[in-house]
């Protein structure tokens, strides 16, 4: 008898399900828009080199007055769709790599819940467990 026969799971294995996380950087202190656009180039170029199924810009909903409507993204911000079986890898991406870049916080969000890559080592290592403890075996 299989897990998911056992445990009445019906239409397959819940981790094989898309979740979707968002991902937002703030630049550090000195840096400036730009900067911040390539940051979010170079991660999401690291990220598609993982099992995710997709990684896109966020796009902006509203277009402040005055503004011309031209393509509006959220600068910094990133929508991964993956499984929770590759969110510990995704997760520990983005720590690495933002420990080593000029990033003033990274923002991690699934259905509400975030975690933020900007607290003392030892709470944000509680913290990442506790996410992923939550998201990665649903």
């Amino acid at each position: 008898m299989s897990y998911d026969q056992r445990f009445g799971r019906v239409g397959g294995d819940m981790a094989d399900e898309a979740v979707q996380l968002t991902l937002a950087l703030s630049g550090g202190t000195d840096s400036d828009a730009r900067e911040l656009d390539l940051l979010t180039a170079q991660l999401r170029q690291r990220l598609l080199e993982l099992d995710v199924t997709s990684v896109n810009a966020v796009r902006s909903d509203e277009i402040p007055a005055g503004a011309k409507p031209v393509d509006p993204i959220t600068i910094g911000a990133l929508l991964v769709t993956l499984t929770p079986a590759v969110l510990q890898a995704v997760v520990s991406l983005v720590e690495t790599w933002s420990a080593h870049r000029r990033v003033g916080n990274v923002k991690l969000t699934i259905d509400g819940d975030s975690i933020e890559f900007d607290a003392d080592p030892v709470l944000r290592q509680r913290a990442v467990e506790l996410f992923l403890e939550k998201h990665a075996e649903r």
